[in-house]
């Protein structure tokens, strides 16, 4: 019995040794391992599929390319970009879910969305829990001021954007209709229920307080998902217009355009920035001589070398100016990512967040590819509007106005 139980006992030291060396030998770090890379994420949020993808994939491409290069030249300060990407389709709805997606998968900032509705939406969130947010095309005062009618209203101070405002597009179609037209009778087509559209026209009107000459002498309007204006624009014709104001998206202007041809008018046409690719949607007589409103001027020094990587990676031209916007959106949210990196903050803390959003705010002439940024009072930026005419079926730079 005494023999069978030192026999016993001296098994259960030898497994008791070996277990605990096993352990010792678990614990030890070992030279084959590698830390992980650090990064830093952040996420696009846009309509990449549906109707308007065609707002949307320029925008997502640019955003791609800028962060592939950036992590290709060795990213910020040692951390490469960890770019999430998320379709929202344009619906208000999937951009907020898209953004509770970002957050639970870390994002620390958001470039978008794309399409007014969907940002206004994504916007009143991320304000909500002071994330940094820029986009690059979404042109409605309610992106970054919560009321604008309201002059008291709170500013959505963790919101930026690259494009400028639709009232001031209309501002500027008043201007551009009197000095640079001679205009005197306006006749203005717009999309009612769009915040877009009616934005532009409110901001028209303002505008034309400041010359008395002009005169609007008939406003026609569509509902979303009309495709035929031959009524409307033979009203339009029937009141003799000098211009005719269309601050409306290319794929409706084409149609509402070649009706207008039809119906016997042959006003001057003026679009707004959504007017980019009309090209593609009506034939070329009839739009010749028409200009539109961009934030992009094609061809020139600035975007030469965008324009170039544009192509070279995608297999196409700059399809509008919503790319190069983009990439200026990449820019200027990159440059408060830097200012966090320098103040030595965690990527996803509120200090970090707030650190971004106070180097953009702080910007003065900041240099894209696209102009300069300088920030006002409600996170919009300052800058001029490229002035693009349509000439022998091609979309072409005209001048700064």
């Amino acid at each position: 019995m005494k023999k069978t139980l030192a026999i016993l006992l001296a098994m259960a030291m030898l497994i008791a040794c070996l277990a605990g060396c096993g352990e010792k030998k678990e614990a030890e770090p070992s030279g084959s391992e590698t830390k992980e890379p650090e990064t830093i994420t952040i996420a696009f949020i846009g309509n990449t599929t549906g109707d308007y993808a065609m707002y949307g994939i320029p925008v997502r491409n640019a955003v791609k390319l800028f962060y592939d290069k950036l992590n290709a030249e060795g990213g910020i300060n040692g951390k490469q970009i960890n770019l999430l990407e998320y379709d929202d389709k344009a619906d208000p709805t999937e951009s907020v879910n898209a953004l509770n997606l970002a957050i639970e998968n870390g994002a620390t900032a958001i470039i978008g969305s794309v399409l007014t509705g969907a940002t206004v939406a994504l916007s009143d969130a991320t304000f909500e829990i002071n994330m940094p947010e820029i986009t690059a095309s979404a042109t409605s005062p309610k992106v970054t001021v919560a009321d604008p009618d309201d002059p008291n209203s709170e500013v959505k101070t963790n919101v930026f954007r690259s494009c400028f405002l639709d009232p001031f597009q209309g501002e500027k179609m008043a201007q551009y209709a009197a000095e640079i037209c001679g205009a005197k009778r306006v006749a203005i087509f717009y999309e009612t229920g769009s915040d877009y559209s009616e934005a532009i026209v409110t901001g028209f009107y303002t505008g034309a307080t400041a010359y008395p000459q002009l005169e609007v002498v008939d406003m026609e309007a569509f509902s979303t998902g009309d495709k035929d204006y031959r009524s409307q624009m033979t009203n339009i014709a029937a009141s003799n217009p000098d211009v005719v104001l269309m601050p409306i998206y290319y794929g409706e202007a084409g149609l509402a355009i070649t009706a207008l041809r039809a119906a016997g008018c042959d006003a001057q046409v003026i679009g707004g920035d959504g007017f980019g690719s009309v090209k593609d949607y009506a034939s070329a007589e009839d739009l010749e001589g028409t200009v539109y409103f961009s934030g992009y001027a094609p061809g020139t020094d600035s975007v030469a070398q965008f324009e170039a990587d544009y192509k070279a990676t995608y297999g196409e031209d700059v399809p509008n100016m919503f790319a190069p916007l983009a990439w200026d959106a990449s820019l200027i949210m990159t440059e408060g990512l830097k200012a966090a990196e320098a103040a030595g903050l965690t990527p996803g803390s509120d200090e970090y967040k707030q650190a971004i959003i106070d180097a953009i705010k702080g910007m003065d002439a900041f240099e894209g590819i696209t102009g300069s940024y300088t920030f006002n009072e409600t996170n919009d930026p300052v800058k001029s509007v490229a002035v693009i005419k349509l000439s022998g079926g091609n979309e072409e730079f005209d001048s700064f106005f």
